[in-house]
């Protein structure tokens, strides 16, 4: 990764938010360096008002950054807002902290942009730590794709939703990449907006993709961009993330698909907790209690069984 030069401007504003996640952070923006040719970065990080001295890091080793300090955790779309703001790139690439690039994964992105005007958004393929395959597609949700599992959809109909189980030697046309590593056109944020603050964490690029694509433009998943991805640490495991990520999936019903729509998604989802919960209750029963995994689940099932009927409220995650 290259800075422009004599204040030229960037082609790329790479944008970061952290909350209390320094050291993926410093691992995160440590592998741009190592990144090769390709086009030349601004970095901008946004921090949440964490508490675990990210700022006084980001100072120290990666000084020439621009830092926005919050008081507060303004949540992801909020504090991508911000970037987007005072961004000078013709792209914005959206990174996760805990995400890290390979050494071509920006170069790829960018010159698979370049080629297609076209092209609103592309999201490379992510990898575990181990190199195998991450889901790196997202499907639009619908009552269709709740009621079904993926994996039995991606094996019913790959050309409709494509995943990690095949292999592809091109870019191809998808509904939305999963917001770990996306490169997105400045020329397609302004023309849609931007984030939607309504959604605190999760489902805030999917909603843009679906701005997006209403409008005429395309999203692509470029597989030669490869991007490690310790998945779920950037915001953490436990039940206020799950907690977070249902009310995001119901504020997206909520906004595109009318109450009658959204009504029937919150009832097929609840019973689907509670089939989960009373297998999932009989597994405890069976095992006298004494798998500390089938506890777990149990006790996740019976939070959000909870949250669902109004009577808990973890707030924001």
């Amino acid at each position: 990764m290259s800075m422009p030069a004599g204040g030229k401007t960037p082609d790329v504003s790479v944008i970061v938010v952290n909350w209390n996640t320094g050291e993926l952070l410093k691992n995160c923006l440590a592998s741009l360096r190592g990144t090769r040719g390709g086009p030349t970065c601004e970095i901008i990080v946004v921090d949440n008002a964490s508490t675990d001295g990210s700022v006084a890091m980001l100072r120290e080793c990666f000084p020439a950054a621009r830092v926005i300090v919050n008081e507060t955790n303004r949540g992801f779309g909020a504090a991508n807002n911000q970037a987007f703001a005072v961004m000078r790139g013709r792209y914005a690439l959206l990174l996760n902290t805990d995400a890290v690039v390979t050494e071509d994964a920006v170069r790829e992105l960018f010159s698979f942009m370049e080629s297609r005007p076209d092209a609103a958004m592309a999201c490379g393929q992510l990898l575990n730590r181990d190199g195998t395959k991450q889901n790196s597609i997202a499907a639009f949700p619908t009552l269709f794709t709740l009621l079904f599992n993926m994996p039995v959809l991606e094996y019913l109909f790959p050309r409709r939703y494509p995943g990690k189980r095949y292999d592809y030697d091109r870019p191809l046309a998808v509904d939305s990449g999963v917001g770990a590593c996306l490169l997105v056109r400045r020329q397609a944020m302004d023309e849609v907006g931007w984030f939607d603050e309504r959604y605190f964490f999760f489902m805030e690029e999917t909603d843009w993709a679906y701005r997006m694509r209403r409008q005429g433009w395309k999203i692509y998943h470029v597989p030669s961009a490869r991007i490690y991805h310790l998945q779920g640490q950037s915001i953490g495991p436990g039940v206020r993330s799950r907690i977070e990520f249902y009310r995001s999936r119901y504020q997206f019903f909520r906004k595109w698909h009318g109450l009658p729509y959204y009504a029937l998604i919150r009832i097929t989802i609840f019973l689907r907790l509670l089939v989960n919960w009373f297998f999932t209750s009989l597994a405890v029963i069976f095992t006298l209690g004494l798998s500390r995994r089938i506890r777990s689940k149990l006790h996740v099932y019976s939070s959000l069984i909870l949250w669902h009927a109004g009577l808990r409220d973890d707030g924001k995650a």
